[in-house]
């Protein structure tokens, strides 16, 4: 039975309707807050592309999660004017679900492959060809039988998007001609964000309030939204009017078990294991996921980027190690074996 799903293309048309969080994505580059060296080099390309006629060159856009990969996917192709296409490294099961995909694109469509870090490698092999000559290479048959056939396509923009840049293989890689990092934002990009997602969704949101949102989540626009839509339930509830002003925001993120550096439950929980079952570490991965009832992958994917972000935990090659700030964050004393083990710990 064929998987129908699988080359299912969405227009940002569709996109909008199918989903009500989109209306939170801003249009354009000049309402994309934050990334500011990536925006200025990005228009640039666009702009030239554009006076040229051409398709823009293959764009990576790589980085943590929730920084607007998929948000300036859609500006590119909106600045562009042309229209894009979104897919995913594993909705990409068979060769011939890509060569639906690029067949279907018109000349200097987008095409968006979100996770592509995940892409299988026999695809990958097809999409060479078409990322560098814009032709499609099929195979028919089998053994003495199998014949080739080969596919010009229309001149269309590659938009990779991934969080593991690393796991890309150097041919896919180096067949990007446009490159970019996202970082994690600033608080006073937050601010404006929060402030702009408020504006849209009706808000009303006190200063210092936006301030404290933003210093709980964790540089990434995509939490502070969803922080923000949480805090105004509370807003709802508990205050006359609606108004999100500081105090019901500090409620609302403390019930949230959101603490002031934006860490959560499951953020704590590991710190605590860490500290106080096994003495700061070093631990290994397993064992760390098995004492506080957690995937491995979800630790090292979901949990950790940020810790060692915030420098308080270490990978080492014998396993994870709590750092000073960890100690300091939950005021907890570190061990005799802590101290030597880490070697900058004060013995006071």
């Amino acid at each position: 039975m064929s998987n129908d799903h699988s080359n299912k293309f969405l227009t940002n048309k569709e996109l909008i309707e199918d989903d009500g969080d989109l209306t939170l994505r801003p249009k354009t580059f000049d309402e994309y807050i934050g990334q500011d060296k990536v925006k200025a080099n990005l228009k640039v390309y666009v702009e030239a592309a554009k006076a040229r006629g051409e398709a823009l060159d293959h764009v990576l856009l790589y980085g943590p999660p929730g920084l607007g990969k998929t948000t300036l996917a859609h500006i590119i192709a909106s600045e562009l004017g042309v229209e894009i296409k979104v897919t995913s490294g594993p909705g990409i099961e068979r060769a011939a679900n890509l060569a639906s995909l690029l067949t279907n694109l018109q000349d200097r469509d987008v095409l968006f492959l979100d996770e592509i870090h995940r892409l299988n490698h026999s695809i990958e092999e097809v999409l060479y060809p078409a990322m560098e000559d814009f032709v499609l290479d099929i195979s028919t048959g089998k053994g003495a039988g199998a014949t080739s056939l080969r596919l010009n396509l229309n001149k269309f923009t590659l938009i990779g998007a991934t969080t593991r840049a690393g796991m890309l293989t150097g041919p896919l890689r180096d067949r990007f001609g446009v490159i970019c990092r996202l970082e994690p934002y600033t608080q006073n990009d937050l601010v404006r964000i929060i402030s702009r997602s408020a504006r849209i969704l009706k808000i009303e949101i006190a200063t210092d309030a936006a301030k404290e949102l933003a210093s709980r989540s964790r540089g990434t626009p995509r939490i502070a939204n969803r922080l923000l839509k949480r805090v105004r339930d509370f807003a709802q509830v508990f205050n006359a009017g609606g108004t999100v002003d500081l105090a019901i925001t500090v409620k609302a993120l403390n019930d949230m078990e959101i603490d002031p550096l934006g860490l959560d439950y499951n953020d704590i929980k590991l710190l605590n294991a860490l500290i106080y079952k096994f003495g700061g570490g070093p631990t290994g991965l397993d064992t760390l996921a098995a004492a506080i009832n957690e995937d491995a992958g979800t630790i090292e994917d979901v949990i950790e980027p940020y810790l060692i972000q915030l420098g308080f935990i270490a990978r080492t090659p014998r396993g994870r190690v709590a750092l000073k700030a960890a100690y300091d964050h939950l005021g907890a004393k570190p061990s005799k074996k802590a101290i030597e083990q880490i070697g900058f710990f004060d013995e006071d």
